[in-house]
């Protein structure tokens, strides 16, 4: 059979699985993330069907993923509300580095796996799912609540410290010499701060550059953009995920909200392939010696993670329910935390088996994450919080 007739098959079959399983996550009030993970386990390495003709594409469609899913979340702010939510929430996000950090870093050293897993497992277990997260509160009915400014802005921190770290992670994962690396880095830190500059100073200018009402011209225009500066973010050392977030929020107004608007079916649809080619490229064999250690970190990491949210609101003046309502809507981990360990895993420095842990612990996350979010608004808990209060 032809390739091509082999890759319509492949790709076919895959989408049609992906929309069944999309389906049935809408059904049962779960995120698809873990659907298509897991979807993507059983065409993998020791799954029960391998793909053939399709992998390049499928690949190649996940990358465009990281960039549009990085994209549109920068689409969601503006540069002077980074700028406000790192001034505001400086403490809260100290806090949620080290409480969230320092556990997936000592499992990596525990195991054997060195300082360089530990930097990658610190990042995994220390950055929230922006997507998950935004998907619960707009499911939840809690956009207009006072403790959904105080998630975003423990969001944001998070987002913006990845803009350093993951410059920081792809130079220590490419094993580069210490000067090289710091030079890389350097410059990555360099990139990211003038386009921060340019964001918040000529931001307005940028939107310009494209017409807000016209769909077709702004969605080929927003999506150059990105995917050039991603690009040129990649070629100097840093993340093109990265790059794409920074592009998004430069870009405001009534522009970037026809954008977010025109691309959101194109990031939905190469964003699904991203989370279903981490799971092909993650040999499922693997993951069951890997589910003691990723419940143990993901017990520890909501927990933290929790503790972190209601600090945070409490810092706000946020009442009890509120409280825990930001610290259980933050427990999820996703997006990130699957960039950053591909980033290492196919780099060849960290060991393999860090993929299916990170694999499990994201599925345990955001499992555990849409449960705990509803609590709040159960009756009991309700009643027990108001009885300790």
């Amino acid at each position: 059979m032809h390739d091509t007739t082999l890759l319509l098959i492949e790709v076919g079959a895959l989408l049609l699985a992906m929309s069944a399983l999309g389906r049935l996550a809408t059904w049962l009030g779960l995120s698809p993330i873990p659907f298509y993970l897991l979807l993507g386990l059983c065409f993998g390495q020791g799954g029960a069907v391998q793909l053939g003709a399709s992998i390049e594409f499928i690949q190649a469609g996940s990358e465009i993923g990281i960039v549009l899913l990085l994209a549109l979340l920068g689409l969601e702010y503006t540069a002077a509300e980074l700028i406000g939510g790192l001034r505001t929430s400086r403490r809260a996000g100290l806090l949620d580095a080290v409480l969230n950090a320092l556990p997936g870093a000592a499992l990596a050293l525990l195991l054997g796996w060195g300082p360089v897993a530990a930097v990658t497992l610190a990042g995994v277990t220390w950055v929230s799912s922006s997507g998950v997260i935004s998907k619960l509160i707009g499911d939840l009915g809690r956009l207009p609540n006072r403790e959904t400014p105080v998630i975003l802005s423990v969001l944001v921190m998070e987002d913006l410290a990845m803009a350093f770290y993951l410059p920081v992670l792809s130079a220590i994962a490419a094993g580069v010499a210490f000067l090289q690396g710091a030079i890389t880095v350097g410059i990555a830190v360099a990139m990211v701060t003038v386009i921060l500059v340019v964001a918040l100073r000529y931001g307005h200018l940028v939107s310009r550059l494209f017409p807000a009402d016209h769909y077709e011209p702004l969605l080929l225009g927003v999506l150059g953009l990105t995917m050039l500066i991603a690009g040129l973010a990649a070629k100097a050392s840093v993340s093109a995920a990265v790059g794409a977030f920074l592009v998004g929020i430069a870009i405001s107004g009534k522009v970037a909200e026809n954008a977010n608007q025109a691309l959101t079916p194109l990031r939905d649809l190469f964003a699904a392939l991203f989370f279903v080619f981490f799971g092909i490229v993650t040999d499922s064999s693997s993951l069951w010696s890997m589910v003691l250690p990723a419940l143990a970190l993901a017990a520890v990491t909501i927990a933290t993670k929790v503790l972190t949210g209601i600090y945070a609101a409490h810092q706000a003046g946020i009442g009890p329910l509120g409280r825990w309502r930001t610290g259980m809507s933050l427990t999820p981990r996703g997006e990130f935390s699957i960039i950053i360990a591909g980033l290492a895993v196919t780099s060849g420095i960290v060991p393999a088996a860090l993929a299916p842990l990170a694999t499990t612990y994201v599925l345990i996350t955001i499992l555990a994450g849409t449960i705990l979010a509803r609590m709040p608004d159960a009756p009991w808990f309700r009643a027990r919080v108001a009885h300790h209060t």
